[in-house]
């Protein structure tokens, strides 16, 4: 009798087979690919959505600077203007202390954004080049702009 407990007990307690750990790697490998498919074009879509962001808030700062400057910064002066004021400015003493952004920010690519003024479509140009960093492009690699392409 005791033999035969022992027996049972040790056929509950044995391990799982090749098989059934095989099994399982499948569906766990099966699931990642599911996830990776499905995340990674969401990664791209959030990157654009945040150049759009940025380029929105570059554009609101521009609009602040030509309120208290009475224009944009030149293409020259870039968007750096936002962040401290152009040397050799006539109304200088009209610039925002502080500036109007607390730094310049990067396109979610890591390259800083492009700026135009006066703009080919319209009175100012805001754009990244996409992951890229080439004008043009599609998908990932599209520019993002402050104006309508759809003309």
């Amino acid at each position: 009798m005791i033999g035969l407990n022992r027996k049972r007990r040790l056929k509950r307690q044995r391990g799982i087979t090749l098989i059934e750990l095989l099994v399982v790697l499948s569906i766990l490998a099966l699931i990642s690919a599911l996830v990776v498919v499905n995340v990674l074009p969401e990664r791209d879509r959030a990157a654009a959505r945040k150049a759009k962001i940025d380029i929105g808030a570059i554009e609101n700062a521009l609009d602040q600077y030509r309120l208290d400057m009475f224009n944009y910064p030149t293409t020259e002066q870039g968007l750096e203007a936002l962040v401290t004021a152009p040397a050799g400015d006539p109304r200088a003493d009209q610039y925002r202390p502080g500036g109007y952004l607390r730094a310049l920010p990067v396109d979610p690519w890591g390259k800083p954004y492009q700026y135009r003024q006066p703009g080919e479509h319209g009175t100012i140009d805001i754009f990244s080049y996409g992951a890229d960093g080439e004008e043009g492009g599609e998908g990932v690699n599209a520019d993002i702009v402050n104006w309508s392409e759809d003309k």
